[in-house]
């Protein structure tokens, strides 16, 4: 898709005529943009909004290519969707203890005309799409401004005006949802239930389903049975969202798919279970289609001996990622990679980590991404292994931020991780601190929602991160490296146990499960000295046994290498006797028989 960025004037005209009078500089607009891409406008005005292109703030007065975007259009909108915690207008009520008035709290990462607007979104929207952002001299421009007395002395009265602007715009946006229907939501509408407008997408989506079930309704236009029951087709499909792909398709319009199902009457009703087609059936009974909707997912999710299993430790623990987000104090880093640390991929890493510790991520621009990459995948040929410490250090603390991870989420071939993982792993006698940081780093990965399907599934990533733990569990001289490949494990597991749950599909390769259980059985067999560690082993463990199916090389392994005994012998240790019986006496003793 061609990606553009329309280029709007919130003055019209006037900062251009009368700029460099008031402020000594001249400044040709007061700069509003959008990134434009399939038909729809993206913006950040008090809250992300999609709209019409052009329909934002009138004309643009310019409209640049960016270029071009392969990404699937459902990997944008999950990152738009995590980019909604950084550009949000949430307002809070504040009752003040000194007044005992109620007043509007607005969040911290609201709309700021000058320093978290929409050319700071625009800007790190493209940079996901496309690699590179928007254009310098829009992104800086509000630095140029405040830098001059009269720019300093107007901002109050400037961010009085954008809020008042927003109140009267807020009531009566209309938006547009991801097929470009209208919608007076002023954010971007998601459905359950999707809608087949190609014999190839319905096959897509049949194919897509093959590991559970699926349900097809046949509908026609001005069958007014179907319209009566389009509120309850989609109310079971919010219901099975995770267990079950609901699919519509209009026949009226779509006479291939209509001959080839033999479809004769609407509405119509075909079931499929793990590819094959389960059920058929036309009418409008709405008991029917609940019960039937009922069976089918029964069939395709069997209760699995593990969820009648009381696990109050286990299953009571935080399953959030663990993650890492100390920030390195870049006096003493400066100091220690010398001039290396003056190179301007670095410095802006530095400036974005320092600037998103200081004043929050909504407030932090993300710097040049592939200047980086590119000095990253450089820098093991030039600097010695401690250097790398440092620069793994600074990439780990600013991998927390959600729109970096999630850029390299999507990056080709993961080449920069993978680059900086197979490095690390190549050495003979990997210092303990790069070892260490590089582990946290990848746990930092999971602070993107895009990043768990690709560590589990992606191969060359997920052997290099496999390789990463099974080294580092058994690391007997240094604690931290223990617990932190116990928390990069734990995080692993959980991904991969929501997906086993939610989607009835293995992410983690059954290879790279049966590696990194026997790791972890290897660990809490040999841990003496940190419960700290040992209940991360357990923890990781435990969500990587928990409805693993029955008859794979999973099971196998635990059999083989007697994994009960090896769990109940850390019983009276470390006071982790409630974990340790749960783990082995339930998951394993109970619920694998």
């Amino acid at each position: 898709m061609d990606v553009q960025l329309y280029v709007y004037d919130l003055s019209n005209g006037l900062a251009r005529n009368i700029s460099a009078a008031l402020l000594g500089i001249q400044v040709d607009a007061v700069y509003h943009t959008a990134v434009v891409f399939g038909g729809v406008e993206y913006t950040y005005d008090g809250g992300i909004k999609s709209l019409e292109p052009g329909k934002s703030m009138g004309p643009p007065m310019e409209i640049i290519d960016l270029g071009e975007t392969n990404l699937p259009m459902d990997i944008i909108m999950e990152y738009l969707d995590s980019l909604r915690e950084i550009y949000t207008a949430e307002v809070r009520m504040y009752l003040s203890p000194q007044t005992s008035c109620i007043s509007l709290l607005t969040d911290k990462q609201a709309y700021e005309m000058f320093t978290h607007n929409c050319n700071n979104f625009s800007n790190d929207f493209a940079t996901f799409l496309l690699g590179r952002g928007i254009p310098e001299y829009i992104v800086n421009l509000p630095d140029h401004v405040l830098n001059t007395p009269f720019g300093r002395m107007m901002k109050p009265q400037i961010d009085m005006f954008v809020k008042e602007r927003q109140a009267k715009r807020d009531g009566g946006l209309v938006g547009m949802g991801r097929d470009g229907q209208s919608t007076k939501a002023p954010s971007i509408p998601s459905t359950v239930v999707e809608k087949a407008t190609t014999q190839q997408a319905l096959s897509r989506l049949l194919t897509d389903s093959k590991d559970s079930c699926a349900v097809v309704f046949f509908t026609s236009t001005g069958c007014g049975p179907c319209t009566a029951l389009y509120p309850i087709y989609e109310e079971l499909a919010a219901e099975f969202k995770n267990k079950s792909t609901f699919i519509i398709v209009d026949i009226s319009v779509l006479y291939d798919i209509a001959t080839k199902y033999e479809i004769r009457a609407t509405p119509t009703f075909i079931t499929f279970l793990h590819g094959e087609k389960e059920n058929r059936w036309s009418g409008a009974d709405v008991n029917t289609l609940r019960s039937n909707v009922n069976l089918l997912t029964q069939m395709a999710w069997p209760q699995h001996a593990h969820t009648s299993l009381r696990l109050p430790t286990l299953r009571g623990a935080s399953t959030k990622p663990v993650m890492y987000s100390k920030v390195p104090p870049f006096s003493k880093l400066k100091a220690k990679m010398g001039p290396v640390a003056d190179d301007p991929a670095l410095e802006g890493l530095m400036h974005f980590v320092a600037a998103r510790e200081a004043d929050g991520a909504a407030e932090s621009t993300l710097p040049d991404l592939a200047q980086f990459s590119k000095f990253l995948r450089l820098a093991p040929k030039k600097l010695p292994p401690e250097f790398m410490f440092m620069i793994v250090d600074l990439l780990r603390a600013a991998l927390v931020d959600p729109r970096l991870s999630g850029y390299y989420a999507e990056e080709k071939d993961h080449s920069t991780v993978v680059h900086l993982l197979t490095y690390i792993n190549s050495l003979d006698d990997c210092p303990y601190a790069l070892r260490l940081v590089a582990l946290q780093l990848v746990c930092n990965l999971f602070s993107s929602p895009l990043y768990p399907q690709h560590i589990l599934c992606c191969n060359p990533l997920t052997e290099s991160i496999i390789q990463l733990i099974t080294t580092s569990l058994l690391d007997d001289t240094h604690h931290n490296v223990r617990v932190a490949a116990a928390s990069l494990s734990f995080n692993i597991a959980v991904a991969n146990s929501i997906c086993r749950s939610e989607k009835n599909h293995e992410a983690l390769p059954e290879g790279a499960q049966v590696e990194l259980a026997a790791s972890l059985l290897e660990a809490i067999g040999a841990e003496e000295n940190s419960p700290e560690a040992l209940k991360g082993y357990l923890l990781a463990f435990g969500y990587l046994v928990y409805c693993a199916p029955k008859s794979g090389e999973l099971v196998d392994l635990l059999k083989s290498m007697d994994a009960q005994s090896t769990i109940l012998a850390k019983k009276k240790l470390f006071a982790a006797e409630l974990l340790v019986q749960e783990v082995s006496e339930e998951l394993i003793g109970k619920g694998l028989k």
